[in-house]
């Protein structure tokens, strides 16, 4: 019999920092903006092409053509730069969960199991973090800033606010259910009641936060501050605890 070839992997391996944004991204570049480049550029050749035609006088005055391809082509460059703004957003959103996921993956010196871009339903964590100190589900939003101004963001335990107005996204609703759907996943694979809590990064702001904020269920930080927060939270896993946790979010990471 025949042998076949198989890949020698045995596991499917782990998703990388804003993979689905990455698949997203593409989608939206595809459908949004490359359609309409290559419609608008037929349309504009065609058009083109008649106005040529009835310049060397073969057939007739090309102004009802022009009547209805101009408002298509126009159509066509609004929907691209609308499609190009998008991507912009998107990309950026992609770019902060890279650097934020590369800064992360520092955390395995000091134990931590690391993982990146978990699909849930009809939502992504964009990292989890497994630590002696618990289980850490974190969002980042990536948000630009004007070089005129300070980075800075304020937490006060219900709302983070930036020039003293609430932020439009609603991140700490967001990590508060994923954090619920993740601690429901792992007490149902293993059994265990984990202590699992939601972080939302902002890489590049400051945030300040009060003293509810700080007591506050959700942590409002900047990555950069994230190994301190680990290191001085109390051990609440142990280290068995961590590698069984970690097994049980990578098989349902590989089969999903």
């Amino acid at each position: 019999m025949k042998s076949q070839k198989i890949s020698p992997l045995k596991d499917k391996p782990l998703r990388n920092p804003g993979e689905s944004l990455d698949r997203r991204l593409m989608d939206i570049f595809l459908d949004k903006v490359i359609f309409y480049v290559i419609l608008a550029f037929a349309l504009t050749f065609l058009l083109g092409n008649i106005w040529w035609i009835w310049y060397k006088q073969e057939i007739p005055n090309p102004i009802i053509s022009s009547i209805i391809l101009v408002p298509v082509i126009l159509f066509c460059i609004f929907k691209i730069f609308r499609g190009l703004k998008e991507t912009n957003k998107i990309k950026l959103g992609r770019d902060g969960e890279k650097a934020v996921g590369q800064f992360l993956e520092r955390l395995r010196l000091d134990g931590a199991q690391v993982f990146h871009d978990i699909e849930g339903e009809n939502f992504n964590l964009d990292h989890v973090v497994i630590h002696r100190s618990g289980v850490f589900v974190i969002e980042t939003k990536t948000m630009s800033k004007s070089s005129n101004s300070k980075s800075v963001l304020f937490y006060n335990g219900k709302q983070i606010l930036r020039g003293g107005k609430p932020l439009q996204s609603d991140a700490i609703t967001q990590v508060k259910a994923a954090s619920a759907w993740l601690h429901k996943l792992l007490f149902e694979s293993t059994g265990k009641r984990l202590p699992v809590k939601g972080i939302v990064v902002f890489p590049g702001w400051y945030v300040k936060t009060t003293d509810l904020g700080r007591s506050a269920e959700i942590a409002v930080l900047n990555p950069q501050v994230i190994p301190n927060y680990l290191a001085n939270g109390r051990q609440q896993l142990r280290d068995d605890e961590v590698h069984m946790s970690a097994y049980h979010l990578s098989r349902y990471i590989r089969t999903k």
